[in-house]
């Protein structure tokens, strides 16, 4: 019984967070342009809300999948709350979420991370890409965003193609 609880419960906190996800990214969308730092909005948008797409940058029909971590991710559950495997497989992706990212407390970070998530799925593996996109996106909802300053150092963003908000 406690096994199926624990699951359930992760499950409703993914649930919740795509839910929040699709919420925040909704709000923004009267303030975005058609494309943001490369990646198309509708594209990005059936993404994010239908878990479908036709995607431009990996060609043909996507669809993804959500999964928690199993065996073989604890390399990348190490560093992430998530994580996409690049490129797809027959036409799938999948997004597999590791146990920290149903930590307590942690709602708004879930938001983001499945915001920042959903670039890597539409538009490929560039971190700098996925989090200018994700801050961007969380500035046109709320006016701000959340600081990302060791992660933005970490991967040499500065000299990237992308910045983030000012």
């Amino acid at each position: 019984m406690f096994v199926f609880s624990a699951l359930s419960a992760r499950a409703e906190t993914a649930q919740t967070a795509f839910s929040e996800a699709i919420d925040l990214f909704e709000a923004a969308l009267p303030n975005l342009p058609a494309e943001l730092v490369g990646v198309d909005i509708a594209t990005y948008r059936d993404a994010l809300t239908l878990r479908q797409f036709r995607s431009a940058y990996w060609g043909g029909s996507i669809s993804l999948g959500v999964a928690e971590a199993g065996e073989g991710a604890e390399r990348s559950c190490k560093d992430f709350a998530a994580f996409v495997r690049l490129p797809p497989q027959d036409g799938k992706l999948v997004l597999t979420l590791c146990p920290q990212f149903s930590t307590p407390g942690a709602d708004a970070l879930r938001r983001l991370t499945i915001i920042h998530e959903m670039v890597h799925v539409v538009a490929g593996p560039d971190e700098c890409r996925a989090m200018a996109f994700a801050a961007r996106v969380e500035e046109a909802a709320t006016g701000t965003f959340t600081p990302v300053d060791r992660y933005w150092a970490a991967n040499n963003c500065a000299a990237s193609a992308f910045s983030l908000p000012r």
